[in-house]
């Protein structure tokens, strides 16, 4: 006797979602990523400002790592960074003032160093003064790596390779 089994469910069946129109990263959600990116450094702040998801836009880095969008992710954390090391020499050369109170009123301040950031600082200056160059590139040796605004530009209206062949 031969037994019939009922065909599948597509309950049970593996789906795949297409990536809809809606799910894709075009030029104005990684252009919009990318700022959000640049004013907080959070990526899955800004995957969530643009309707994609943290995991998406690490993917959509490491494909397009040394184009474009990658060079600006990259600008994109150091244009604070700089920022936040003068602050950090700011604090190793002059410390930061301490208050000292007594019954709830200020009765003096003295300076306090912290020998540890000035070490760190110390042993990171090569790294935070000299920026690596990638592979050369007629079109990309035009942009430094630094130029936010630039590769932001060049992400929001230029191809999504350096090469035109790809």
């Amino acid at each position: 006797m031969t037994q019939t089994l009922p065909a599948p469910s597509r309950s049970s069946a593996r789906s795949v979602t297409p990536i809809t129109p809606a799910r894709r990263w075009t030029k104005a959600r990684q252009v919009e990523f990318l700022q959000v990116l640049a004013s907080s450094h959070n990526v899955a702040e800004a995957a969530r400002a643009v309707g994609m998801s943290r995991q998406s836009a690490y993917r959509l880095r490491n494909r397009l790592r040394d184009e474009p969008f990658g060079m600006a992710w990259e600008a994109a954390f150091r244009r604070q960074f700089s920022a936040l090391a003068e602050v950090a020499l700011d604090r190793a050369l002059n410390g930061v003032e301490v208050p000292h109170y007594y019954k709830g009123e200020l009765v003096g301040t003295h300076r306090q160093f912290d020998e540890r950031l000035t070490v760190a600082l110390l042993a990171l200056q090569s790294r935070l003064t000299e920026i690596p160059r990638r592979r050369s590139n007629e079109e990309r040796d035009c942009y430094f790596p630094d130029d936010f605004e630039g590769l932001l530009y060049r992400v929001e209206t230029g191809k999504e390779y350096w090469d035109d062949d790809r």
